[in-house]
């Protein structure tokens, strides 16, 4: 959830930003004389990072407005009592500030962590799975959330994702001066043409682009599992898992959105892989099991 909440924030602030450039004449400039590939480049550079950074620091309050999450701020009840103090003791032994804990409306089993830094986190579980994981499930989800925390994950993320945009917006650029000139034979400037097909290219390129993001999310959620299992226990890390593989197989648990650790229901082959943002869950467990071994 929370890879997907930050790259939905960072194309549509990417968006923004060259449809403002745009109309400010900042593309025209860098035009004037033909592409001028340096400064093309650390202008894509800028708001490339740019964009990346102001979706990170935006991602905590955009992931509760989101999810509807609602900060436990006073405990109200024995569970959120044993949710908080939970957190807090996970976040002590993994070394981090205590982040801020939420429960957001929700049937399925669900939970993610984001923030700008290691100190100023959020970690939030849906409503479904504190109702059916039991504590030492729970505590093993919270421990991967934190995981990703400790692990610095979001912050890399950020990195990747502005060099990511840089290629976006420097190729895209490119393309369309390309069409501009090859197409519609435009010699003076940059017409119509280039606005537009730069638009599109922008956009395919940063839905082909995210493959890359995706496939550092996978990566990364192996860690955080061996994050879980030290901070919880390993069984309590391979049983949540297994719950989440149960309720998967379950099509009214499991709808085709994401769910827990932001899993799909079953695994993908082919192209649609390239776009799961976390592994099967089978090679998850199969992982801890091997590592236990």
């Amino acid at each position: 959830m929370r890879i997907l909440l930050f790259l939905a924030t960072n194309l549509a602030v990417i968006l923004v930003a060259s449809f403002t450039l745009r109309l400010l004449g900042v593309d025209s400039y860098l035009s004037q004389h033909g592409i001028q590939y340096g400064p093309l480049l650390a202008f894509a550079a800028v708001f490339g990072f740019a964009g990346a950074f102001i979706s990170l620091l935006i991602s905590k309050p955009m992931a509760k407005w989101s999810t509807r999450a609602q900060v436990i701020e006073s405990p109200r009840t024995p569970a959120e009592r044993w949710l908080v103090d939970t957190v807090a003791q996970l976040a002590k032994n993994a070394g981090i500030g205590m982040p801020e804990v939420a429960i957001f409306p929700a049937s399925q089993s669900n939970a993610f962590a984001t923030g700008w830094n290691k100190n100023n986190a959020l970690v939030a579980v849906s409503e479904g799975l504190l109702q059916r994981f039991d504590k030492d499930e729970i505590r093993a989800v919270l421990g991967h959330e934190i995981g990703h925390v400790a692990n610095g994950d979001m912050v890399t993320l950020t990195l990747i994702q502005g060099v990511v945009n840089t290629f976006v917006i420097f190729a895209s650029r490119v393309i369309g001066s390309f069409v501009d000139r090859v197409v519609f034979r435009n010699e003076n400037g940059h017409g119509i043409g280039f606005f537009i097909v730069s638009i599109i290219a922008e956009l395919i390129l940063g839905i082909l682009a995210s493959t890359i993001v995706f496939w550092f999310s996978r990566r990364r959620e192996y860690r955080a599992d061996i994050a879980g299992a030290q901070l919880a226990g390993r069984s309590a890390m391979i049983s949540a898992l297994s719950r989440l593989k149960q309720e998967s197989e379950v099509p009214d648990q499991m709808p085709d959105t994401l769910q827990a650790f932001g899993i799909n229901r079953g695994a993908r082959g082919g192209l649609s892989a390239l776009f799961m943002t976390h592994p099967p869950l089978e090679e998850r467990i199969q992982a801890l099991q091997q590592a236990q071994s």
